[in-house]
């Protein structure tokens, strides 16, 4: 199961290649947020495409890629970078993908997780993707909706099971390693990113504020995911590890890719150590 993440969602795409690799047969695949843009490409079979796509973008691709439109609730509508993703993927039902998946989103009204599974893909994706105060929320059968990382950021409890499955987690949202402050470096990204944004983790301006205190949220509602519903096997990247770095697909994808195969061996390992009935 994939969690929110934002740019670190790239991991996920090594994580599923690394599985793949190993032999392992995905059989289901549930999302949040960034985890389930990737997790409904890869469900479409689609995820090698867009992984190129992905992989080609700039700083000055990403930026452009940001349909500012400021309003009372949201900086950006979202619309320029889903229309980009439908040229390679053609939107399709949830129902008729040919692996069983499902995304989910937050229902500000009721405070509730919505799961996604029937319907437009691509809605589903952009309700999920709908990060508080940045994307426009997503009004969908009078439910008012946002980021699935607010009310379940690694949705490990709606996966489609069977009987002697694993159930394997990529967590792109995992508790923070401590940085070392240090000195501020000029920034290529546009000023207006800079603004929005912690190129050094010592900076905090209003931005920065919201994005920590949901940083909070998430980790706490993972960390409470994972020992309600505990996976079999679990990949973890740090938080803070990288920070809107979507110019970086290939490198975070090797890194998921790296430590998803970490996260087997040591499964796998555990396994033959485990004693016989």
């Amino acid at each position: 199961m994939l969690s929110s993440g934002g740019c670190r969602g790239y991991a996920h795409i090594g994580a599923i290649e690394a599985l793949l690799e190993k032999g392992y047969e995905i059989s289901s695949v549930a999302g949040s947020s960034m985890g389930a843009l990737i997790g409904g490409i890869f469900a479409a079979g689609r995820l090698e495409e867009v992984k190129e796509w992905f992989c080609t973008l700039t700083r000055r691709d990403v930026f452009s890629l940001i349909d500012f439109s400021i309003g009372i609730n949201h900086l950006v509508k979202g619309e320029r970078v889903m229309n980009h993703l439908q040229e390679i993927v053609p939107d399709v039902r949830i129902e008729d993908l040919p692996i069983p998946f499902c995304a989910v989103a937050t229902d500000v009204r009721t405070d509730s997780a919505v799961v996604f599974r029937s319907g437009s893909l691509f809605e589903a994706i952009r309700a999920s993707i709908s990060m508080p105060t940045f994307f426009r929320p997503v009004e969908h059968d009078e439910l008012y909706l946002i980021d699935g990382a607010i009310s379940n950021g690694l949705p490990l409890e709606y996966a489609a099971r069977t009987e002697g499955d694993l159930l394997v987690a990529s967590n792109v949202s995992a508790p923070e390693r401590r940085l070392r402050r240090k000195t501020p470096q000029p920034s290529r990204r546009p000023a207006i990113m800079n603004r929005l944004i912690r190129p050094d983790f010592t900076e905090v301006n209003a931005i920065s504020l919201i994005s920590d205190s949901l940083h909070i949220l998430i980790q706490k509602n993972i960390s409470l995911q994972l020992q309600i519903t505990p996976p079999d096997v679990l990949m973890e990247l740090p938080m803070n590890s990288y920070n809107f770095n979507y110019d970086k697909c290939a490198t975070i994808a090797e890194r998921g890719h790296r430590l998803m195969l970490q996260a087997i061996n040591h499964f796998e390992k555990r396994m033959l150590q485990k004693p016989t009935e």
